[in-house]
């Protein structure tokens, strides 16, 4: 799939991400579209720090009581503190690592990202969640002979074909060996308010919003076949979370699910 050059007038997920998360790598476009969706759902930069802290606690158990030395990262974004490789080889120095993601902004920032150990390695590939086949194709520094952990944290919502993501995952993880884990976080409008669902429906009808939450059991389907990792399926900020943290976000704030399962 070709990707767009950089279009500083159109918003993008990444770099609306990177604004909510306080960084300076996003245009106007970006910060108009992230304004817009935190009326309607005024928690979303508190949602985007548990989902980043969710992301560093559950890479931190792969690498660590789980064992993974590779790690597939899919809808990276822009390289902030505590990126996937950094965390990962901070437990374990010989891990490698694949970045993915879709926006030429990221890859334009990639020397970030390709920073790496001497034992470990690290590469970024411009390609689309959406053309899992091309992604696959090209994870030269992988051995798919051996376990490797897919993350995709809150990348998967930007899909509205809830069937077709499913397949788009089932595609990667059938790829993977057994003893490879899948790590995902999604949002979710099932801890809200009536009243801010309601919110959030407009804001997708209305076309301010290209986030398409799922319910629970669509979260479930992505994990079928797979052992889920205590504590299962919970807002993010409930996975394994660190009682020194200096945030802890209530499930309606932090309105995504996450999960971590392993392939047997």
């Amino acid at each position: 799939m070709t990707i767009d050059k950089l279009d500083t007038g159109v918003p993008h997920p990444a770099r609306r991400y990177n604004y909510w998360l306080g960084g300076k790598d996003n245009f106007a476009a970006d910060r108009e579209s992230g304004d817009l969706l935190a009326k309607s759902y005024p928690a979303a930069r508190i949602a985007a720090r548990a989902n980043r802290a969710f992301l560093g606690r559950a890479v931190g158990f792969l690498a660590g009581e789980a064992g993974i030395r590779q790690f597939l990262d899919v809808g990276t974004g822009l390289p902030t503190a505590d990126n996937t490789h950094e965390v990962a080889q901070r437990v374990a120095p010989d891990s490698r690592i694949v970045y993915v993601d879709n926006d030429p902004m990221v890859m334009a920032h990639a020397r970030a990202l390709l920073t790496s150990t001497p034992e470990g390695q690290t590469r970024y590939l411009e390609e689309d969640l959406r053309e899992p086949e091309q992604i696959l194709a090209a994870l030269d520094i992988l051995d798919l002979s051996k376990p490797v952990a897919l993350i995709l944290v809150a990348v998967a919502h930007f899909l509205p074909d809830h069937p077709r993501s499913v397949e788009i995952v089932r595609t990667l993880l059938a790829a993977l060996p057994s003893g490879s884990y899948l790590m995902m976080s999604m949002a979710t409008t099932d801890f809200l308010t009536p009243e801010l669902k309601a919110n959030w429906d407009e804001a997708l009808r209305s076309g301010r919003s290209d986030v398409y939450p799922r319910a629970r059991a669509e979260f479930d389907e992505f994990f079928a076949g797979l052992e889920l990792i205590e504590p299962g399926v919970v807002a993010v900020s409930e996975w394994r979370p660190d009682p020194s943290a200096e945030e802890h976000p209530t499930s309606v704030e932090a309105s995504l699910f996450g999960a971590v399962a392993r392939k047997p």
